[in-house]
Protein backbone atom coordinates (compact mmCIF):
# COMPACT_ATOMS: atom_id res chain seq x y z
CA UNK A 1 0.00 0.00 0.00
CA UNK A 2 1.37 3.42 -0.84
CA UNK A 3 1.90 6.05 1.85
CA UNK A 4 -1.14 8.15 2.64
CA UNK A 5 -0.75 11.73 3.83
CA UNK A 6 -3.18 12.71 6.57
CA UNK A 7 -3.26 16.24 7.92
CA UNK A 8 -2.89 16.24 11.72
CA UNK A 9 -5.75 18.00 13.51
CA UNK A 10 -4.92 20.96 15.72
CA UNK A 11 -6.52 19.24 18.70
CA UNK A 12 -5.08 21.52 21.38
CA UNK A 13 -7.05 24.48 20.07
CA UNK A 14 -10.37 22.67 19.98
CA UNK A 15 -10.95 21.85 23.64
CA UNK A 16 -11.40 23.90 26.76
CA UNK A 17 -9.41 23.20 29.90
CA UNK A 18 -12.40 21.47 31.43
CA UNK A 19 -12.86 19.26 28.37
CA UNK A 20 -9.20 18.23 28.51
CA UNK A 21 -9.54 17.46 32.21
CA UNK A 22 -12.64 15.36 31.66
CA UNK A 23 -10.95 13.31 28.93
CA UNK A 24 -7.86 12.96 31.10
CA UNK A 25 -9.87 11.69 34.07
CA UNK A 26 -11.77 9.28 31.85
CA UNK A 27 -8.75 7.56 30.29
CA UNK A 28 -5.27 8.58 31.54
CA UNK A 29 -3.82 6.92 34.65
CA UNK A 30 -0.94 9.16 35.77
CA UNK A 31 2.30 7.95 37.43
CA UNK A 32 2.68 8.24 41.20
CA UNK A 33 -0.87 9.56 41.52
CA UNK A 34 -4.03 9.03 43.54
CA UNK A 35 -6.21 8.46 40.49
CA UNK A 36 -9.49 9.26 42.19
CA UNK A 37 -8.23 12.45 43.83
CA UNK A 38 -6.77 13.75 40.58
CA UNK A 39 -9.97 12.98 38.68
CA UNK A 40 -11.93 15.04 41.20
CA UNK A 41 -9.48 17.94 41.14
CA UNK A 42 -8.56 18.00 37.46
CA UNK A 43 -5.08 18.02 35.92
CA UNK A 44 -3.12 21.11 35.03
CA UNK A 45 -2.96 21.04 31.23
CA UNK A 46 0.40 22.18 29.86
CA UNK A 47 0.18 23.30 26.22
CA UNK A 48 3.48 24.92 25.21
CA UNK A 49 6.99 25.79 26.37
CA UNK A 50 9.97 27.97 25.51
CA UNK A 51 13.31 28.37 27.25
CA UNK A 52 12.72 27.82 30.99
CA UNK A 53 9.00 28.61 30.83
CA UNK A 54 5.77 26.67 30.35
CA UNK A 55 2.24 27.84 29.59
CA UNK A 56 -0.93 26.05 30.65
CA UNK A 57 -4.28 25.88 28.89
CA UNK A 58 -5.46 28.94 30.80
CA UNK A 59 -2.56 30.99 29.45
CA UNK A 60 -0.63 31.15 32.75
CA UNK A 61 3.13 31.48 32.33
CA UNK A 62 5.09 29.17 34.64
CA UNK A 63 8.80 29.15 35.46
CA UNK A 64 9.81 25.49 35.32
CA UNK A 65 12.30 25.18 38.16
CA UNK A 66 12.26 21.37 37.85
CA UNK A 67 13.35 21.04 34.19
CA UNK A 68 10.26 19.00 33.45
CA UNK A 69 11.32 16.05 35.58
CA UNK A 70 15.04 16.80 36.10
CA UNK A 71 15.59 16.41 32.36
CA UNK A 72 15.15 19.48 30.11
CA UNK A 73 18.78 20.55 30.54
CA UNK A 74 19.01 22.68 27.37
CA UNK A 75 15.59 24.25 27.87
CA UNK A 76 12.50 24.04 25.72
CA UNK A 77 12.25 24.85 22.02
CA UNK A 78 15.81 24.08 20.88
CA UNK A 79 15.52 23.91 17.10
CA UNK A 80 18.64 21.78 16.58
CA UNK A 81 17.06 18.93 18.56
CA UNK A 82 13.77 19.29 16.71
CA UNK A 83 15.59 19.23 13.37
CA UNK A 84 17.62 16.17 14.36
CA UNK A 85 14.45 14.25 15.19
CA UNK A 86 12.75 15.37 11.98
CA UNK A 87 15.68 14.38 9.75
CA UNK A 88 15.98 10.97 11.38
CA UNK A 89 12.25 10.29 11.22
CA UNK A 90 12.34 10.93 7.49
CA UNK A 91 15.47 8.87 6.85
CA UNK A 92 15.07 5.90 9.21
CA UNK A 93 12.39 6.22 11.91
CA UNK A 94 13.22 2.86 13.48
CA UNK A 95 15.33 -0.21 13.32
CA UNK A 96 16.43 -2.46 16.13
CA UNK A 97 19.87 -3.41 17.40
CA UNK A 98 19.17 -7.16 17.43
CA UNK A 99 20.24 -9.60 14.68
CA UNK A 100 23.78 -8.20 14.43
CA UNK A 101 22.63 -4.83 13.10
CA UNK A 102 23.22 -1.21 14.07
CA UNK A 103 22.19 2.24 12.90
CA UNK A 104 24.49 5.25 12.38
CA UNK A 105 22.90 7.42 15.13
CA UNK A 106 23.39 4.69 17.76
CA UNK A 107 27.04 4.28 16.77
CA UNK A 108 27.68 8.03 16.62
CA UNK A 109 26.12 8.56 20.02
CA UNK A 110 28.18 5.72 21.53
CA UNK A 111 31.35 7.45 20.28
CA UNK A 112 30.21 10.80 21.68
CA UNK A 113 29.24 9.35 25.08
CA UNK A 114 32.68 7.78 25.36
CA UNK A 115 34.23 11.19 24.67
CA UNK A 116 32.30 13.06 27.38
CA UNK A 117 32.41 10.28 29.99
CA UNK A 118 35.23 9.91 32.53
CA UNK A 119 38.31 7.94 31.40
CA UNK A 120 37.75 4.19 31.22
CA UNK A 121 34.20 4.34 29.84
CA UNK A 122 34.30 3.22 26.22
CA UNK A 123 31.10 1.17 25.93
CA UNK A 124 27.39 1.81 26.30
CA UNK A 125 24.31 -0.40 26.61
CA UNK A 126 21.13 1.45 25.59
CA UNK A 127 17.69 1.43 27.18
CA UNK A 128 14.71 3.78 27.00
CA UNK A 129 14.77 5.07 30.58
CA UNK A 130 16.73 5.23 33.79
CA UNK A 131 14.52 2.53 35.31
CA UNK A 132 15.37 0.16 32.46
CA UNK A 133 19.00 1.19 32.78
CA UNK A 134 19.06 0.14 36.41
CA UNK A 135 17.36 -3.14 35.58
CA UNK A 136 20.22 -3.62 33.12
CA UNK A 137 22.70 -2.88 35.92
CA UNK A 138 21.27 -5.74 38.01
CA UNK A 139 21.54 -8.17 35.09
CA UNK A 140 25.00 -6.96 34.08
CA UNK A 141 26.50 -6.92 37.58
CA UNK A 142 25.32 -10.45 38.35
CA UNK A 143 26.41 -11.71 34.94
CA UNK A 144 29.87 -10.21 35.48
CA UNK A 145 30.43 -12.13 38.71
CA UNK A 146 28.94 -15.30 37.21
CA UNK A 147 31.45 -15.17 34.34
CA UNK A 148 34.27 -14.75 36.86
CA UNK A 149 33.18 -17.91 38.65
CA UNK A 150 31.64 -16.16 41.65
CA UNK A 151 27.89 -16.67 41.11
CA UNK A 152 27.29 -16.30 44.84
CA UNK A 153 27.94 -12.56 44.48
CA UNK A 154 24.28 -11.61 44.07
CA UNK A 155 23.67 -8.93 46.69
CA UNK A 156 23.47 -5.30 45.62
CA UNK A 157 23.48 -2.62 48.31
CA UNK A 158 21.45 0.57 47.86
CA UNK A 159 20.43 3.36 50.22
CA UNK A 160 17.27 4.20 52.10
CA UNK A 161 15.51 7.12 50.43
CA UNK A 162 17.54 6.58 47.28
CA UNK A 163 15.71 6.45 43.96
CA UNK A 164 16.62 4.25 41.02
CA UNK A 165 13.35 4.00 39.09
CA UNK A 166 10.00 2.30 39.42
CA UNK A 167 10.39 -1.02 37.61
CA UNK A 168 10.64 -4.12 39.80
CA UNK A 169 14.43 -4.05 39.94
CA UNK A 170 14.76 -0.26 39.88
CA UNK A 171 12.28 0.23 42.70
CA UNK A 172 14.02 -2.51 44.67
CA UNK A 173 17.42 -0.87 44.29
CA UNK A 174 15.89 2.37 45.54
CA UNK A 175 15.07 2.72 49.20
CA UNK A 176 11.61 4.30 49.08
CA UNK A 177 9.53 2.45 51.67
CA UNK A 178 6.23 3.64 50.22
CA UNK A 179 7.19 2.01 46.90
CA UNK A 180 8.30 -1.20 48.58
CA UNK A 181 4.91 -1.41 50.29
CA UNK A 182 3.27 -2.04 46.92
CA UNK A 183 4.21 -5.06 44.81
CA UNK A 184 6.20 -7.27 47.15
CA UNK A 185 9.43 -5.28 46.98
CA UNK A 186 12.35 -5.34 47.21
CA UNK A 187 13.17 -8.41 45.14
CA UNK A 188 15.65 -10.84 46.74
CA UNK A 189 19.31 -9.99 47.27
CA UNK A 190 18.91 -6.23 47.42
CA UNK A 191 19.57 -4.56 50.78
CA UNK A 192 19.91 -0.97 51.98
CA UNK A 193 21.90 1.27 54.29
CA UNK A 194 20.97 4.68 55.71
CA UNK A 195 21.37 7.82 53.62
CA UNK A 196 24.15 10.39 54.21
CA UNK A 197 21.79 13.15 55.38
CA UNK A 198 23.77 15.17 57.91
CA UNK A 199 20.91 17.45 59.02
CA UNK A 200 18.82 14.44 60.04
CA UNK A 201 21.42 11.85 61.08
CA UNK A 202 24.59 13.74 61.95
CA UNK A 203 23.73 15.26 65.32
CA UNK A 204 26.83 16.03 67.37
CA UNK A 205 29.18 15.53 64.41
CA UNK A 206 30.71 17.89 61.91
CA UNK A 207 29.67 17.20 58.31
CA UNK A 208 33.17 15.84 57.64
CA UNK A 209 32.98 13.43 60.56
CA UNK A 210 29.48 12.36 59.61
CA UNK A 211 30.48 11.72 56.00
CA UNK A 212 33.01 9.12 57.12
CA UNK A 213 30.55 7.58 59.58
CA UNK A 214 27.84 7.33 56.92
CA UNK A 215 30.25 5.71 54.47
CA UNK A 216 31.15 3.26 57.21
CA UNK A 217 27.59 1.96 57.13
CA UNK A 218 28.46 0.45 53.75
CA UNK A 219 31.38 -1.48 55.19
CA UNK A 220 29.22 -2.68 58.09
CA UNK A 221 26.58 -3.96 55.66
CA UNK A 222 29.22 -5.71 53.52
CA UNK A 223 30.53 -7.51 56.60
CA UNK A 224 26.99 -8.35 57.74
CA UNK A 225 26.06 -9.89 54.37
CA UNK A 226 29.49 -11.42 53.76
CA UNK A 227 31.99 -9.83 51.34
CA UNK A 228 31.95 -12.93 49.17
CA UNK A 229 28.21 -12.40 48.51
CA UNK A 230 28.21 -8.67 47.71
CA UNK A 231 28.20 -7.75 44.02
CA UNK A 232 27.88 -3.97 44.00
CA UNK A 233 26.92 -0.75 45.71
CA UNK A 234 24.65 1.72 43.87
CA UNK A 235 24.03 5.36 44.73
CA UNK A 236 23.15 8.71 43.22
CA UNK A 237 26.00 11.24 43.60
CA UNK A 238 23.33 13.59 44.95
CA UNK A 239 20.02 12.00 45.92
CA UNK A 240 17.45 13.71 43.72
CA UNK A 241 13.95 12.38 44.26
CA UNK A 242 14.83 11.81 47.91
CA UNK A 243 15.04 15.57 48.42
CA UNK A 244 18.36 16.78 46.95
CA UNK A 245 20.47 15.22 49.69
CA UNK A 246 24.04 16.47 49.12
CA UNK A 247 26.47 14.24 51.04
CA UNK A 248 29.41 15.68 52.96
CA UNK A 249 32.64 15.95 50.95
CA UNK A 250 34.18 13.07 52.90
CA UNK A 251 31.43 10.60 52.04
CA UNK A 252 32.07 9.47 48.47
CA UNK A 253 35.88 9.15 48.70
CA UNK A 254 35.41 6.83 51.67
CA UNK A 255 32.75 4.84 49.80
CA UNK A 256 35.23 4.45 46.93
CA UNK A 257 37.92 3.22 49.34
CA UNK A 258 35.54 0.64 50.82
CA UNK A 259 34.44 -0.64 47.41
CA UNK A 260 38.10 -0.95 46.39
CA UNK A 261 39.00 -2.74 49.61
CA UNK A 262 36.33 -5.40 49.18
CA UNK A 263 36.51 -5.59 45.38
CA UNK A 264 32.82 -4.82 44.83
CA UNK A 265 31.53 -2.87 41.84
CA UNK A 266 30.52 0.76 42.29
CA UNK A 267 27.50 1.95 40.32
CA UNK A 268 26.88 5.69 39.95
CA UNK A 269 23.26 6.46 39.09
CA UNK A 270 23.68 9.55 36.90
CA UNK A 271 20.09 9.72 35.65
CA UNK A 272 19.60 13.09 37.38
CA UNK A 273 23.21 14.18 37.95
CA UNK A 274 24.53 13.50 34.45
CA UNK A 275 25.05 15.88 31.52
CA UNK A 276 26.06 18.97 33.44
CA UNK A 277 23.64 19.13 36.34
CA UNK A 278 26.34 19.23 39.05
CA UNK A 279 28.85 21.38 37.13
CA UNK A 280 30.65 18.43 35.54
CA UNK A 281 29.53 16.11 32.79
CA UNK A 282 28.75 13.49 35.45
CA UNK A 283 28.12 13.69 39.17
CA UNK A 284 30.81 11.12 39.97
CA UNK A 285 33.37 13.62 38.69
CA UNK A 286 32.01 16.22 41.10
CA UNK A 287 32.18 13.73 43.98
CA UNK A 288 35.56 12.25 43.08
CA UNK A 289 34.64 8.61 42.51
CA UNK A 290 35.69 6.10 39.85
CA UNK A 291 32.58 4.00 39.25
CA UNK A 292 32.48 0.78 37.24
CA UNK A 293 29.04 1.49 35.79
CA UNK A 294 27.04 4.69 35.24
CA UNK A 295 23.30 4.72 34.60
CA UNK A 296 22.06 7.64 32.50
CA UNK A 297 18.82 8.98 30.98
CA UNK A 298 16.90 12.28 31.22
CA UNK A 299 19.54 14.91 30.32
CA UNK A 300 21.04 12.78 27.53
CA UNK A 301 18.24 14.04 25.24
CA UNK A 302 17.06 16.85 27.53
CA UNK A 303 13.82 14.88 27.71
CA UNK A 304 12.85 15.62 24.10
CA UNK A 305 12.53 11.87 23.42
CA UNK A 306 13.01 8.89 25.77
CA UNK A 307 16.50 7.42 26.00
CA UNK A 308 18.57 5.81 28.73
CA UNK A 309 21.40 3.41 29.18
CA UNK A 310 24.45 2.27 31.08
CA UNK A 311 28.01 3.41 30.52
CA UNK A 312 30.09 0.29 31.11
CA UNK A 313 33.61 0.72 32.50
CA UNK A 314 36.45 -1.35 31.13
CA UNK A 315 36.66 -3.59 34.21
CA UNK A 316 33.19 -4.94 33.40
CA UNK A 317 33.19 -4.48 29.62
CA UNK A 318 36.39 -6.48 29.14
CA UNK A 319 34.93 -9.49 30.96
CA UNK A 320 31.59 -9.32 29.16
CA UNK A 321 33.22 -8.96 25.73
CA UNK A 322 36.09 -11.41 26.05
CA UNK A 323 34.54 -14.11 28.22
CA UNK A 324 30.79 -13.57 28.37
CA UNK A 325 29.32 -14.95 25.16
CA UNK A 326 25.68 -13.96 24.64
CA UNK A 327 24.31 -11.38 27.09
CA UNK A 328 20.66 -12.35 27.10
CA UNK A 329 19.18 -8.95 27.81
CA UNK A 330 17.92 -5.97 25.83
CA UNK A 331 14.98 -3.90 24.65
CA UNK A 332 13.11 -3.26 21.43
CA UNK A 333 14.16 0.38 21.64
CA UNK A 334 17.82 -0.16 22.62
CA UNK A 335 19.63 2.38 20.45
CA UNK A 336 16.46 3.81 18.88
CA UNK A 337 17.76 5.85 15.92
CA UNK A 338 15.56 8.90 16.51
CA UNK A 339 16.38 9.04 20.21
CA UNK A 340 20.09 8.64 19.50
CA UNK A 341 20.02 11.34 16.81
CA UNK A 342 18.41 13.75 19.26
CA UNK A 343 20.93 12.80 21.95
CA UNK A 344 23.83 13.56 19.59
CA UNK A 345 22.33 16.97 18.81
CA UNK A 346 21.70 17.58 22.52
CA UNK A 347 25.26 16.75 23.62
CA UNK A 348 26.72 18.87 20.84
CA UNK A 349 24.48 21.76 21.91
CA UNK A 350 25.64 21.40 25.53
CA UNK A 351 29.21 21.57 24.24
CA UNK A 352 28.55 24.54 21.93
CA UNK A 353 26.74 26.52 24.63
CA UNK A 354 29.37 25.53 27.23
CA UNK A 355 26.58 24.64 29.63
CA UNK A 356 28.76 22.51 31.90
CA UNK A 357 31.06 25.48 32.43
CA UNK A 358 28.03 27.78 32.76
CA UNK A 359 26.77 25.68 35.67
CA UNK A 360 30.19 25.20 37.29
CA UNK A 361 31.53 28.73 37.02
CA UNK A 362 28.50 31.00 36.73
CA UNK A 363 24.93 30.12 37.68
CA UNK A 364 25.80 27.25 40.04
CA UNK A 365 27.80 29.42 42.45
CA UNK A 366 25.26 32.22 42.03
CA UNK A 367 22.39 29.88 42.92
CA UNK A 368 24.32 28.77 46.03
CA UNK A 369 24.65 32.39 47.15
CA UNK A 370 21.00 33.14 46.55
CA UNK A 371 19.83 29.99 48.34
CA UNK A 372 22.05 30.81 51.32
CA UNK A 373 20.29 34.17 51.57
CA UNK A 374 17.01 32.34 52.25
CA UNK A 375 18.30 31.17 55.64
CA UNK A 376 17.04 34.39 57.19
CA UNK A 377 13.46 33.34 56.49
CA UNK A 378 11.52 32.15 59.59
CA UNK A 379 10.53 28.86 57.92
CA UNK A 380 13.93 27.91 56.48
CA UNK A 381 15.99 25.53 58.61
CA UNK A 382 18.70 24.85 56.03
CA UNK A 383 19.54 25.20 52.37
CA UNK A 384 21.95 23.27 50.19
CA UNK A 385 22.88 23.23 46.53
CA UNK A 386 25.10 21.32 44.14
CA UNK A 387 25.42 22.83 40.71
CA UNK A 388 21.86 23.49 39.55
CA UNK A 389 20.16 21.40 42.22
CA UNK A 390 18.87 22.95 45.42
CA UNK A 391 16.86 22.15 48.54
CA UNK A 392 15.17 24.29 51.19
CA UNK A 393 14.15 22.59 54.44
CA UNK A 394 11.02 24.02 56.07
CA UNK A 395 11.03 23.76 59.87
CA UNK A 396 8.83 24.78 62.77
CA UNK A 397 11.67 25.98 65.02
CA UNK A 398 15.01 26.92 63.46
CA UNK A 399 16.91 27.18 66.76
CA UNK A 400 15.89 23.68 67.86
CA UNK A 401 15.88 22.19 64.33
CA UNK A 402 12.32 21.10 65.11
CA UNK A 403 10.33 19.84 62.11
CA UNK A 404 6.65 20.28 61.48
CA UNK A 405 4.45 17.26 62.13
CA UNK A 406 4.45 15.21 58.89
CA UNK A 407 0.66 15.06 58.76
CA UNK A 408 0.50 18.85 58.35
CA UNK A 409 2.18 18.51 54.93
CA UNK A 410 3.67 21.98 55.08
CA UNK A 411 5.73 21.21 52.00
CA UNK A 412 2.55 20.62 50.02
CA UNK A 413 1.15 23.90 51.32
CA UNK A 414 4.25 25.64 49.98
CA UNK A 415 4.06 23.77 46.69
CA UNK A 416 0.49 24.97 46.27
CA UNK A 417 1.63 28.57 46.64
CA UNK A 418 4.43 27.95 44.12
CA UNK A 419 2.03 26.56 41.52
CA UNK A 420 -0.48 29.32 42.15
CA UNK A 421 2.21 31.94 41.68
CA UNK A 422 3.68 30.61 38.41
CA UNK A 423 6.54 28.48 39.73
CA UNK A 424 7.10 24.74 39.55
CA UNK A 425 8.97 23.67 42.68
CA UNK A 426 8.74 20.17 44.08
CA UNK A 427 7.99 19.15 47.67
CA UNK A 428 9.66 16.06 49.16
CA UNK A 429 8.15 16.01 52.60
CA UNK A 430 9.05 19.47 53.90
CA UNK A 431 12.07 19.82 51.60
CA UNK A 432 11.36 22.17 48.70
CA UNK A 433 13.60 21.28 45.78
CA UNK A 434 14.58 22.71 42.40
CA UNK A 435 16.62 21.66 39.37
CA UNK A 436 16.09 24.33 36.69
CA UNK A 437 17.24 24.03 33.07
CA UNK A 438 20.98 24.52 32.68
CA UNK A 439 20.38 27.42 30.28
CA UNK A 440 18.96 29.57 33.10
CA UNK A 441 20.58 33.00 33.39
CA UNK A 442 21.42 34.97 36.53
CA UNK A 443 18.49 37.29 35.82
CA UNK A 444 16.18 34.28 35.58
CA UNK A 445 17.65 32.93 38.84
CA UNK A 446 16.69 36.27 40.41
CA UNK A 447 13.17 35.91 39.04
CA UNK A 448 12.96 32.37 40.41
CA UNK A 449 14.20 33.48 43.81
CA UNK A 450 11.55 36.22 43.99
CA UNK A 451 8.87 33.62 43.30
CA UNK A 452 10.37 31.29 45.93
CA UNK A 453 10.40 34.05 48.57
CA UNK A 454 6.80 34.91 47.77
CA UNK A 455 5.77 31.27 48.17
CA UNK A 456 7.66 31.06 51.49
CA UNK A 457 5.98 34.24 52.76
CA UNK A 458 2.54 32.98 51.82
CA UNK A 459 3.27 29.60 53.42
CA UNK A 460 4.39 31.37 56.62
CA UNK A 461 1.15 33.36 56.68
CA UNK A 462 -0.81 30.11 56.21
CA UNK A 463 0.88 28.18 59.01
CA UNK A 464 0.59 31.17 61.36
CA UNK A 465 -3.10 31.53 60.59
CA UNK A 466 -3.63 27.82 61.27
CA UNK A 467 -1.73 27.99 64.56
CA UNK A 468 1.00 25.58 63.46
CA UNK A 469 3.82 27.83 64.67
Amino acid sequence: MSNITVQAPAVAAKRSTREWQQADAAHFLHPFTDFGALARKGSRIITKAEGIYLWDSEGQKILDAMSGLWCVNVGYGQQSLIDAATRQLKELPFYNAFFQTATPPAIELAELLAQVSPPGFEHVFYSSSGSEGNDTVVRMVRRYWDILGQPERQVIIGRKNGYHGSTMAGASLGGMSYMHAQGGLPIPNIVHIDQPYWYENGHGMSPEEFGRVAAGWLEAKILEVGPEKVAAFIGEPVQGAGGVIVPPATYWPEVQRICDQYGILLVSDEVICGFGRTGNWFGCQTMGTRPDLMTFAKGVTSGYVPLGGVMVGERVAKVLIEQGGDFNHGYTYSGHPVACAVAVANIRLIQQMKLVEHVRDNVGPYLAEQFASLRDHPLVGSTETCGLMGAILLVKDKAKAQPFAPELEVGMVCRGHCFGNGLIMRAVGDRMIIAPPLVISRAEVDEMMSLIRLALDRTLADVQAKGWL
